[in-house]
C-alpha cells in the first residue's frame, strides 16, 4: 500500500494507472474509520483492480460552530484498517495541500441541497461537493463509493456528476449498523452509554415508519407526528427535522408514494446523528448511479 500525500504525485500516479489499462475506484473519507469505511472500500474492490481512498477532515464542510476541532482523528489506525482490506493507494494530503494560499473556487448544487441537513447547515454541501470534485480531478477513478447513510450527499455528488458530464460512475452503498441497529458513525464514540440508548431511537422510528406503510398509511403528516413523538419519548434528543420526500429532488411529500424517502437528522446530546430509509422499496441493496 502506498500513501501519497502531493496532489501532483498523486494525479501522476493516477494517469498511469489509467494509461496502463487498470480499472480504479475511489472511496472518499475523512478517517477515524469504521466496518462502515470498509465496506465501501470491499464494494470498491469488488468493482475495480486499483483501490485508492482519500482521507481528508475537509474544513469547508463545517460551520462556524460546528465540531471541525473535534472530529476524531486515527490516522496510523486508519492506514493499518486500509491495508488489511487491501487498498492499494491512500491519498492523504494537507489542508494546505488541498486549499492552498489564494485558493478561492466553491462549486455549488443548487436545488437538492436547499433541504434536509442543507436547512441547518449552510454552505456544507459547498464545501462537500467541491472537495469531492478536487478529489476525482485528483486521483481520476473510474468510479466513487458512497454509504447511503448519508443520502443527500449521495444525491448531491450524484447531481453534480452528471451535471457536469463527468465520465465517473457513483456507487451507493447501503448503511452499515451496529449489532444493536445503529447506523455506524465516527460521531457514535461522543454518545454516553445513555444517550446512546437514546440513539436507537432513529433506527426504532425506521422501522415504525415501514409498520406503519405496510399496514397501509400513506399520510406524511401521521407518520411524522409518530416518529416525532417515539424520538422525543428518549431522554436528550432533539430533532433537527423528520422528513418524507423523494428520493430524487428531496423535496417533501403530503402523501407517500411507491418510493418515498423518510430521512432523520436527531441530536443526542451534543451529537448529531443521521439516518435514512427508502420506504415502498427498501434501501439494502446497491444502487449505481452514473
Amino acid at each position: 500500500m502506498e500513501v501519497i500525500e502531493s496532489r501532483k504525485q498523486m494525479q501522476e500516479r493516477a494517469e498511469s494507472l489509467r494509461l496502463a489499462g487498470h480499472t480504479v475506484a475511489l472511496v472518499p473519507t475523512m478517517g477515524f474509520l469504521h466496518e462502515g469505511h470498509l465496506e465501501l472500500m470491499k464494494v470498491g474492490k469488488r468493482h475495480s483492480d486499483k483501490l485508492i481512498i482519500s482521507i481528508f477532515v475537509n474544513p469547508t464542510q463545517f460551520g462556524p460552530s460546528e465540531d471541525l476541532g473535534k472530529y476524531p482523528r486515527d490516522t496510523e489506525g486508519d492506514l493499518e484498517k486500509a491495508r488489511k482490506v487491501g487498498v492499494d493507494f491512500v491519498f492523504l494530503p494537507s489542508t494546505q495541500e488541498m486549499y492552498p494560499e489564494g485558493y478561492q473556487t466553491r462549486l455549488q448544487v443548487e436545488r437538492v441541497t436547499q433541504h434536509l441537513c442543507g436547512i441547518s447547515r449552510p454552505g456544507h454541501f459547498e464545501g462537500v461537493a467541491t472537495v469531492v470534485a478536487k478529489l476525482l480531478n485528483i486521483t481520476k477513478p473510474h468510479m466513487a463509493i458512497f454509504g447511503q447513510k448519508d443520502f443527500q450527499q449521495l444525491t448531491v455528488i450524484s447531481r453534480m456528476v452528471m451535471d457536469l458530464n463527468m465520465d465517473i460512475q457513483i456507487i451507493g452503498v447501503p448503511t452499515v449498523r451496529e449489532p444493536d441497529g445503529l447506523a455506524m458513525s465516527s460521531r457514535n464514540k461522543f454518545l454516553s452509554p445513555e444517550e446512546r440508548e437514546s440513539a436507537l431511537s432513529l433506527r426504532k422510528s425506521l422501522d415504525l415508519a415501514g409498520e406503519m406503510f405496510m399496514e397501509g398509511e400513506r399520510g406524511a403528516r401521521v407518520i411524522k407526528k409518530a416518529i416525532e413523538s417515539l424520538i422525543l419519548s428518549h431522554p436528550h434528543t432533539e430533532i433537527d427535522y423528520v422528513t418524507l420526500c423523494d428520493p430524487v429532488t428531496l423535496e417533501d411529500v403530503e402523501t407517500l408514494t411507491d418510493e418515498t424517502l423518510l430521512a432523520l437528522a436527531v441530536r443526542v446530546g451534543t451529537t448529531r446523528l443521521i439516518d435514512n430509509r427508502v420506504l415502498c422499496k427498501g434501501s439494502d441493496q446497491i444502487i449505481s448511479r452514473s
